[in-house]
C-alpha cells in the first residue's frame, strides 16, 4: 500500500516508488572555496532577489555592496546552491536558491552547497521555491540570538529532514517545471517589449512623428495647440446624499473604488456631504497629478473637495486626453505649475488652465486613441496569460512535492 505521507499528490505515471525522507545533507554538501587568489572582483558579486534567484550586484542593484577587499569572499559556481540567511520578504529565516547564472563570489555571510550525485540542484531549488515549504523547513532549525533575531546558522542548514525521490523523478519535475518558467519568461519578454513599443509610439505621435490619415487616405489638418481651459472647465457639484461610492486617484487605474485601493480612510457623515461627484468620462487633477498625471473616471461617485474635477467644453475622444495626460512629458510641466512645499503640493486649475495642450482633428484622436488601446489590451492580454501561468506553476509546486 503507498505511503500518503512520502509521495506527492501529483506526480508522472512511470514513476510509482515511495520518495524517501532524509536529512539535507544526505543530499547536498558544504562547499567551501575562498577568493584567495582573487581570480573574482568586485564586479563578480553575486547576491540572491527572492523572486529573480541569484543575480549580480553590480548589474541588478547598480552597485555592487563588497567590503574593502573580497578576498574572504566565497567562491559560487553557476549549478550550485547559495543559502542567505537575511530574511527576505515573506522569507523571515531566508531562502535557498540555485545559481543558474554565472560563477562569481557571495559575501560570507552566505552558505554554499554542491548537490550530491543522488540529486538535483534544480529540483532542490523548486523543492524550497514554494515559501510555506522553506519556511515550514527552515523554522526548526532557527538559533535565536541577541535582539530575538531569527537566524539559522549556516552550518545546520542541512540538519533538517526533506522527502526527495530518486534522482530520475527529480530531474523529470525540474524540467518539466523549467519548461514552464521558459513560457513565463517569454511572455514577460513579450509584455516588456510591448510596454517599451507602447512608450517609444506615444511619444513619436504625440512628437507629431508619425501622424494618422482619414478613412480615405488623405492627411489629417495640422493639430492646434489650445489652452487647457479652452477645452476643459472646472466642475464641482456636491448635490448628493452620500450614498454614492466615494472614489479615490489609482495612478494606474484612474479613479477606482476607495475600498479597492487598500487605503483605509475613515469618513465621517459629515466631511463626506462636502465630498464632489466625480462622473464617467470626467478627468480628476489629485493631489498626486503632478506625480502621475491627470486620471481619468469611468465611474460614477463621489470624492474629496480637494480633487479638482474636469468637464470638456468642446468635443474631445477621452481616451486620446487619457494616453495623453499620463505622458511623462506631460506630467513634468505638469509638476512644474505646483504650488505649496513637499506634500502640501498642489495644481490648481488655473495653472493646469494655462497649459497649452494639443487639440488634433476629433477623428484623428479617435485613431490614435483606438491604436494605444489596441498596445493596452494586447499587453494586459499578456499579464493575464502570466498570471493564469503563475498561478499553475504555484499549485505544480504543492501537489509535486511532498
Amino acid at each position: 500500500m503507498e505511503n500518503k505521507e512520502i509521495i506527492p499528490k501529483l506526480r508522472f505515471p512511470e514513476f510509482t516508488e515511495d520518495w524517501v525522507k532524509k536529512r539535507l545533507d544526505y543530499f547536498v554538501r558544504r562547499s567551501d572555496k575562498k577568493n584567495k587568489e582573487l581570480k573574482f572582483t568586485k564586479k563578480d558579486v553575486l547576491s540572491v532577489a527572492a523572486k529573480v534567484g541569484v543575480v549580480n550586484q553590480m548589474k541588478y542593484h547598480g552597485r555592487s555592496y563588497a567590503g574593502v577587499s573580497v578576498k574572504p569572499y566565497n567562491i559560487l559556481l553557476k549549478n550550485e546552491l547559495v543559502y542567505t540567511k537575511s530574511p527576505l520578504k515573506e522569507y523571515p529565516y531566508g531562502v535557498m536558491k540555485y545559481n543558474d547564472f554565472e560563477d562569481g563570489i557571495v559575501s560570507t555571510l552566505y552558505a554554499i552547497y554542491a548537490a550530491k550525485d543522488n540529486s538535483s540542484p534544480k529540483f532542490i531549488d523548486y523543492y524550497f521555491y514554494h515559501i510555506p515549504r522553506i519556511n515550514r523547513y527552515l523554522k526548526p532549525l532557527v538559533n535565536i540570538g541577541a535582539k530575538n533575531d531569527m537566524k539559522v546558522n549556516n552550518s545546520t542548514v542541512l540538519s533538517g529532514n526533506v522527502i526527495f525521490p530518486k534522482l530520475i523523478e527529480q530531474q523529470k519535475i525540474a524540467d518539466f517545471l523549467t519548461s514552464i518558467d521558459r513560457r513565463i519568461n517569454l511572455l514577460n519578454k513579450k509584455k516588456d517589449y510591448l510596454i517599451n513599443y507602447k512608450k517609444g509610439v506615444m511619444q513619436k505621435i504625440f512628437n507629431k512623428e508619425i501622424r494618422f490619415k482619414d478613412d480615405y487616405g488623405n492627411d489629417f489638418p495640422d493639430w492646434e495647440e489650445k489652452k487647457a481651459n479652452q477645452i476643459f472647465r472646472s466642475y464641482t457639484n456636491k448635490n448628493h446624499n452620500s450614498d454614492l461610492p466615494i472614489l479615490s486617484a489609482s495612478q494606474k487605474e484612474g479613479m477606482i473604488y476607495r475600498e479597492k485601493s487598500g487605503i483605509k480612510i475613515q469618513s465621517s457623515a459629515k466631511s463626506v456631504k462636502s465630498y464632489k461627484i466625480v462622473e464617467p468620462n470626467d478627468f480628476v487633477i489629485t493631489l498626486r497629478s503632478f506625480q502621475g498625471g491627470i486620471d481619468f473616471s469611468n465611474k460614477l461617485g463621489i470624492c474629496s473637495p480637494a480633487y479638482t474635477i474636469l468637464k470638456n467644453i468642446v468635443p474631445i475622444d477621452y481616451s486620446f486626453y487619457k494616453f495623453y495626460f499620463k505622458k511623462e512629458r506631460f506630467i513634468n510641466r505638469l509638476s512644474k505649475t505646483t504650488i505649496g512645499i513637499r506634500d502640501g503640493k498642489q495644481i490648481t486649475f488655473e495653472n493646469f488652465g494655462n497649459l497649452f495642450i494639443p487639440y488634433p482633428n476629433l477623428e484623428e484622436q479617435a485613431k490614435i486613441a483606438s491604436y494605444i488601446t489596441a498596445l493596452d489590451i494586447k499587453i494586459d492580454t499578456l499579464k493575464n496569460k502570466i498570471d493564469t501561468t503563475e498561478d499553475f506553476k504555484k499549485g505544480l509546486l504543492q501537489k509535486m512535492f511532498v
